[in-house]
Order: C-alpha cells, then structure tokens, then sequence
C-alpha cells in the first residue's frame, strides 16, 4: 500500500478556493431553483435542492450569511406545509442524514421542541445522535463513548502516536482522528456496498470447499490495525505471519513481515458474485443509488486508492486516485468506474498508466466533489484524516499554512524509513487488546526463521 505513496500522478489541478461571494452566488441559485420546484408542485424536486443547498454549506451563517440561510430555511418550511406525513418524514429522515442540528430543524419547521420530538418519534428517527457537521468534533469523544466504548478510542490514540501523528494538535484545528471509527458497526451486513469496493481492490474472496473464506493482506502499519477491525464487524478473524516479499530499490529495508487476516463465511454468506466481468460489474454499479454508488467508491478508496495533496509554489494540489493492476482481472474496472462515476455525479477523472498499474485518478475540483461524495463512508486511518484535512481547508476552516503542517504529518518518508512502512507487526501487537484478534489461532509461516 505505502508505495502507491510514492507514486508521482502527472495530472495536477489547483485546490479549488471558492469565495464567499461565490458561495453566495451558488446559494441564491439553488434557492431561485427549489421556489421553481415549488411552484411546479415538483416535492421531489424541491427535495434534491434542499439537498444540493445543504452540501453547498448555504445553511451555515457564518459562511453565507443570515440572508440566505432564512432563505433555506424558507424553502425547507414551505415544502413541509405543502406534504403529506410520509413526504414530511422523508424530508425529516433526509434532514438528520445530512447531519443537520435539531435547532436548525426546529427552526427551519417553526416548531418547538417536544412538537419536534413527536415528529421523530412518529417518522421512527432518531434524532439525538444526528449532529451538525461543524458540531462534530465537539461531540466527537462523548458519541464515539457511547457508541463504540472508549477501548477503539484508546487504540486509535496509540495507533497514531505510534506512526507520529499528534492527535491533540489535529483536535486544536477541530479535526477528529478518530473520525474514522464512526459508522464501522454499520458495515456490520456485507450486503452493503462498501464490500463489494473493497472486494474490487484489496480483498480476496475464494470458494472454499466449506464456504467462502475473506482475506486481507498487508506490511503497513495502519492497515494491519485497520484490517482484523474491519473484518472483526463480520466475525473474529485470524491471523497469520509470514516473511514478505524483498522490496527492490530500497536500502531501508531488504524484507518484510506480512500479516494476513481471515475469516471463513458460510456457503451463502458472501452476497455478492466472487468472479466479475465487466458488463456484470457496470449492471450492478448501475443497480445502485447515489448513496450504495458512494459506499462503493468509499470501498475501494480504503483498498487500493489514494487521497494525496502535493505542495508546489504556495499552493495545494489534491488528488483521490483509485489502482488496479495491469496484468490482474482487475483491469477493466477502471473503466467502468470512470464512466459511471462520470454520468451519476458528473465527476471527471482519468487513468494514468503507470509501471505495474493503471490508476483512475480525479484532481482539483473533481476530486473535491468526489471527496464530498464519499469521505462519510470511508474508514481506512490516514485516507479519512486527509480526506477531512482536505474538505476543511476547502471549507476555510483551516488556512492553508495550518493544513500544510498538520498534512505533513501524515506523509510518507520518500526513499527513508518511516513507522508507516513495514512495522504491521509491531503496530498489531501496540494495539492488540482493542483490535479483536485474541482468541483466534495466530499461525506463523517458517517458525524456524528469526525474526
């Protein structure tokens, strides 16, 4: 994984830097077009601007102004007294998914709070975890308490101080390091899509004569803590350690330690096909909604994908890539990706050849849009950390200067050693008594050799 790291991706596009004008601009848009909607009695519609509005940050003050946030608010309202209660409890339920605050629903619907309460009560949402984006850092620790126990909190402290990243330092800016773990009990049916993603890039899943057996593989730090938790949502995994293979060109390091997790599933338990080809894989990427298409790109971003920034003359250049190798069955993915992605968001990217694979690559803008998209249902570590860097610095929450030395923290040490690279075992072993290996049988390949 960490060499995808040093991978040098030609296509390069300024971050995109939008101005509070600009902002304004694209608010008052969305507005003009959701009273069209209204107007045209389009409910659905009105719906989807709703939407766009909120993800464009017009419901936030303090970047667009009071004005245009009375005017969202004005849209939301208008659009609850015009519906039916089934319509209402979609636009409350679609309200908490985009982590709006209960005093932002409670103003919007001019209503109090125990009126609100029925309301949620009565649509079966649960609105007392649905917090506000820019609120979540300040709740962050108290929910992740309650939801997860403070063991997965306490391991992923380690883990990144064991890597070098100071997690008080990132909280100070009002990043969450351990944001990540938020949503993993989710993935707990492998129906959902973010399997299938993974499954197209790190995972290998192969018919056994008993059922079907997942396996995950890797000599990097992060993901040998990342991996048995991800796995560990669908039953405990075991692991197994054998010597990697001689990385070339390096003089840090001659050899490596490979972890490898497992867990055997039922004859019927994996749902998805084991072998794809490509109409197969379009058909079912066309299957899916916004939402299951995200989780999809989600998975495969935290298997073989990238989110990277490089500096070069006082500005920041972001890419969101995603591999595949050249000579694999993996190689029409790619494609089909591409086009999909393309025509259900309207976001653009490009396959880079490379030495040994191809990359689908997305930058600047596109890359910001697809990082929108996504960045919720992604868990891997240190791509969630920059992809969270990167959305604050393009919301203005960080300058550039703060986003830069907390990003640097991150990085990978270029043609050096580096904790990130290579040290799986001994990150395993920091983090054992919270990541759910114990109790399954530890196998090691030639015991006879010193480690």
């Amino acid at each position: 994984m960490s060499s995808k790291e040093d991978q040098e991706l030609s296509n390069e596009a300024s971050l995109p830097k939008p101005t509070r004008a600009g902002r304004i601009e694209t608010c008052m848009e969305l507005v003009s077009k959701a009273m069209r909607c209204l107007e045209n009695n389009d409910k659905q519609c009105v719906m989807k601007k709703i939407e766009e509005l909120i993800k464009a940050n017009c419901y936030n003050g303090n970047m667009v102004g009071n004005e245009i946030v009375s005017s969202v608010k004005d849209v939301v309202h208008k659009l609850w007294l015009s519906s039916g209660d089934e319509l209402r409890c979609e636009l409350l339920m679609r309200l908490m998914e985009l982590r709006m605050s209960r005093n932002w629903v409670r103003d919007a619907l001019g209503m109090n709070t125990k009126r609100l309460n029925k309301w949620l009560v009565r649509c079966n949402i649960n609105g007392e975890s649905r917090i506000v984006r820019n609120n979540i850092i300040e709740n962050i620790e108290d929910l992740l308490r309650d939801v997860l126990g403070w063991d997965e909190i306490r391991m992923c402290e380690e883990l990144w101080k064991f890597v070098g990243i100071d997690v008080n330092e990132f909280r100070r800016h009002g990043i969450e390091p351990c944001i990540w773990l938020i949503g993993l009990e989710g993935l707990r049916s492998l129906k959902r899509p973010y399997w299938l993603g993974l499954r197209a890039s790190d995972l290998a899943v192969r018919r056994r004569e008993k059922g079907v057996e997942l396996k995950l593989r890797t000599t990097n730090t992060i993901d040998a803590v990342f991996f048995p938790m991800l796995l560990n949502i669908v039953k405990t995994p075991r692991p197994e350690i054998e010597w990697g293979r001689i990385i070339p060109g390096t003089r840090h390091a001659t050899k490596s330690i490979a972890l490898s997790f497992y867990v055997d599933l039922g004859p019927n338990e994996w749902p998805w096909p084991i072998n794809l080809n490509a109409d197969e894989f379009e058909r079912i990427l066309n299957g899916f909604n916004d939402e299951g298409l995200a989780m999809f790109v989600a998975g495969m971003i935290d298997g073989d994908g990238l989110v990277r920034c490089i500096f070069k003359d006082n500005n920041a250049y972001v890419h969101v890539g995603i591999t595949a190798c050249k000579k694999c069955h993996k190689s029409y993915i790619l494609n089909v990706l591409r086009r999909v992605i393309a025509e259900r968001f309207g976001i653009a990217g490009s396959i880079e050849s490379q030495r040994a694979a191809n990359v689908l690559v997305f930058s600047g803008e596109d890359a910001i849009r697809l990082l929108r998209r996504v960045t919720k249902y992604m868990h891997h570590p240190l791509k969630r950390l920059r992809a969270e860097l990167i959305l604050a610095l393009y919301d203005e929450r960080i300058s550039l200067e703060v986003f830069g030395k907390l990003y640097e923290q991150t990085e990978y040490e270029r043609r050096a050693p580096d904790v990130k690279r290579s040290h799986g075992l001994e990150a395993l072993a920091q983090a054992a008594p919270q990541t759910h290996t114990h109790g399954a049988k530890t196998i090691f390949q030639n015991p006879n050799r010193e480690i």
